[in-house]
């Protein structure tokens, strides 16, 4: 097998509760973190405050005679998990689907972002 250490793009595969599917393209993620704001007065810069931030993992996905928009937006304790080109294994643990999806006829795509507290690269 040949050494693909220097791969960075071009392949992804997903996976929403062990189950497969198709990423016609579009993936991307953030994970979780903070978010900070500086606190300044009339005196200077105070510091700053922090407020946690959730991350998400987002794909446009192929819609197939066997996905379910339905079931897709019912999604609120999900597990998403993403292999990239790279090496890195994206993992978003209790992720619910935010907005509602529709499908696209002209290309069979529909659009989806899940959302959590836990959201991590490996």
């Amino acid at each position: 097998m040949a050494d693909n250490t220097n791969r960075l793009a071009g392949t992804c595969y997903l996976t929403v509760d062990g189950v497969s599917y198709m990423l016609a393209g579009d993936f991307s993620y953030k994970v979780s973190g903070v978010s900070r704001e500086t606190l300044k007065g009339q005196d200077g810069v105070h510091g700053y405050s922090e407020t946690p931030q959730p991350g998400y993992i987002a794909a446009t996905l192929r819609d197939s005679s066997t996905l379910s928009l339905a079931d897709i937006n019912g999604m609120s304790n999900a597990t998403v998990v993403a292999e990239l080109a790279n090496g890195k294994t994206i993992i978003g643990r209790n992720m619910w689907a935010t907005d509602q999806q529709e499908s696209k006829a002209s290309d069979a795509t529909i659009e989806v972002k899940w959302e959590s507290p836990s959201v991590t690269e490996n």
